[in-house]
């Protein structure tokens, strides 16, 4: 099936550069230490003070070794035109409140969120003081798989709608950053959630532009990916007979029984 015209059209104004950098790639493998070295730095992360979260009802579990997997997930909200910080905090105050009034959680269940306006905010608690550690919180995204992986909510609905840019570049930088953090090749790392739960999230044009943010993460490090780095895990579309989202915040299988209120 060709891609949509509005994809290609994406593809060409955001990645133009990436095609042509991605094949002047190094055919030597980085070591681990040299990609630390190298690697981008932090986008500007909002903390949980700042978006102003409630206590938990406990405080996450933090594992003491590295997620394998970055998991991509839109909010299933509407794509609003106001991309300003007020709504970027109000955003996260509501997946909150939902998580923790509606679905009887211990907290916000995502590591990080985004905003169509690029405000990229902590999401569960611990998850900076974790990230800084290189370990892993603990949270509530991806059913089965919440023990190993960071999920970032990408606020909006991606069925048939492309990202806002803001949003789009401020994914790119953090997910470069968590790869540079914890160690991660990104064309095996960054996934969507409908790669590990039957759900239509992040939603099909967003699936679609995932092999591009993988190259797009690649080309933030100095020192370049070899050609066997860039190999992408292949993982099966669960997705594809999935009902759509039903409500805001529904964008699929999401708990572990462990990070349930008790």
């Amino acid at each position: 099936m060709p891609e949509p015209a509005s994809v290609r059209s994406f593809s060409r104004r955001t990645f133009g550069g990436a095609v042509l950098l991605g094949g002047a790639a190094a055919l030597v493998r980085p070591s681990t230490a040299e990609a630390a070295v190298a690697g981008p730095r932090a986008p500007r992360l909002y903390d949980r003070v700042r978006w102003g979260a409630v206590p938990p009802v406990e405080p996450a579990v933090i594992k003491n070794l590295r997620p394998d997997l970055i998991v991509i997930h839109h909010t299933a909200t509407e794509n609003s035109v106001d991309l300003s910080e007020y709504r970027a905090l109000d955003l996260s105050r509501r997946i909150q409140s939902f998580h923790m009034e509606k679905r009887g959680w211990a907290d916000t269940g995502q590591q990080f969120t985004i905003s169509r306006g690029g405000y990229v905010m902590e999401g569960r608690n611990r998850t900076l003081g974790a990230l800084r550690a290189r370990r892993h919180v603990i949270g509530a995204h991806t059913a089965g798989h919440n023990d190993h992986s960071v999920g970032i909510e990408c606020e909006g609905t991606y069925v048939d709608t492309l990202p806002t840019t803001p949003l789009w570049r401020s994914l790119v930088r953090l997910c470069a950053h968590l790869c540079n953090m914890y160690r991660l090749n990104p064309y095996e790392a960054i996934v969507g959630h409908r790669n590990l739960n039957a759900t239509a999230c992040p939603g099909d044009i967003f699936y679609s532009l995932l092999p591009h943010l993988r190259r797009e993460v690649a080309l933030k490090f100095i020192v370049p990916l070899s050609p066997l780095m860039r190999m992408s895990a292949a993982l099966p579309d669960l997705g594809t007979n999935a009902l759509p989202p039903r409500h805001d915040f529904d964008h699929g299988p999401t708990q572990a029984l462990a990070s349930r209120r008790r």
